[in-house]
């Protein structure tokens, strides 16, 4: 597997990330347990990939705490990432970016995984209810105390990506090397000012829901209600109105036409929907890792499939031509759940 460096910084990144927010079962949308969970932390890193992304808001801290006990014995050989900024508890200060926050959540996400520092600490989203200059000197005292190594950010705009590199500099403090920004081939939105604002500020990109939220794996159709067993249906089928609501506008007419599109690419090439989607957005300009997000072995041994898939020029042209109206889907308490 080749590496990269990741943004303005030396460290060495995998074209692969596991994302693990369906590490855990006590979410609402249940994920896989922690021996599902093993298993594909051990693939993982069998293939050769090295960044593991997690956050203290996937499956209320326990997707953090399966992570740490998986990388046990070879946490050195692990780019540990994880987030911070949602609610924690029912306090005012149990969220955010300010200071009083992020140490009890960076000392959390410590002792959950069970280790001493963290490789990259990411704002989870902007804080508009916290100076900007507050959050980096906060994260800059991380740094220098040894517990983060490096900075990123996911799901920042344009505009709030500068205003933190700015605020860094003025400070003389450490600057974000990352973001994790929302990209798919439903999801194009990014192409026109985030991408160029990151290189312009020495940032990498680790994107995440490459496969449309699972649209793009072929699995759904036009008129014909999303199975059980999908997470599709898992949304469909939670108490939570915003996770139908999300399903909802990830399956509209546009998207699954796309879908239908990429099936085709599929089948004339003798591969499966969902390496096609994952090669057309590993080889993206600006992009430096793809996250993807398994639930079981299986799903993450058919997402490696899109590591080793070059497509040919003239289809990822024409895959670049029919999604091109493709826009952001908008971010709210679900999509930043990534």
């Amino acid at each position: 597997m080749d590496y990269t460096t990741l943004g303005r910084s030396g460290l060495k990144v995998s074209p692969v990330c596991l994302g693990t927010m369906n590490f855990g079962t006590s979410h609402a949308v249940a994920g896989c347990d922690e021996t599902e969970a093993a298993r594909i932390v051990d693939a993982f890193l069998e293939a050769g990939g090295n960044v593991i992304d997690t956050a203290d808001g996937y499956s209320g801290g326990q997707s953090e705490s399966i992570v740490g006990r998986a990388v046990k014995g070879r946490r050195e050989s692990v780019v540990l990432a994880t987030k911070a900024f949602l609610p924690q508890g029912p306090g005012p200060n149990d969220s955010g970016l300010s200071r009083v926050h992020l140490t009890r959540a960076l000392e959390a996400s410590l002792r959950r995984l069970g280790t001493d520092h963290v490789d990259l600490y990411q704002c989870h989203q902007w804080d508009d209810s916290t100076p900007v200059e507050e959050t980096m000197a906060t994260l800059d005292g991380f740094v220098r105390s040894g517990k983060v190594r490096y900075l990123g950010c996911s799901n920042f705009t344009a505009a709030q990506i500068v205003e933190s590199q700015w605020a860094a500099h003025r400070l003389g403090a450490t600057p974000f090397v990352s973001l994790q920004p929302q990209y798919s081939l439903l999801a194009r939105g990014i192409e026109a000012e985030i991408l160029p604002t990151c290189r312009r500020h020495g940032l990498g990109t680790l994107v995440w829901s490459p496969l449309g939220g699972g649209v793009l794996t072929g699995r759904y159709r036009r008129g014909a209600a999303p199975g059980a067993e999908t997470r599709m249906g898992r949304l469909h089928a939670s108490t939570l109105p915003m996770a139908r609501a999300w399903a909802d506008g990830l399956l509209n007419e546009p998207n699954l036409e796309i879908a239908d599109h990429v099936v085709k690419v599929a089948a004339d090439l003798a591969t499966t929907p969902t390496a096609v989607a994952l090669a057309w957005a590993r080889r993206r300009p600006g992009v430096t890792s793809v996250i993807v997000g398994p639930r079981t072995l299986e799903q993450f041994q058919g997402n490696l499939a899109g590591f080793t898939l070059d497509l040919p020029a003239e289809v990822a042209g024409h895959l670049d031509e029919i999604s091109r109206s493709a826009t952001l889907v908008p971010v709210n308490g679900m999509t930043t759940g990534r």
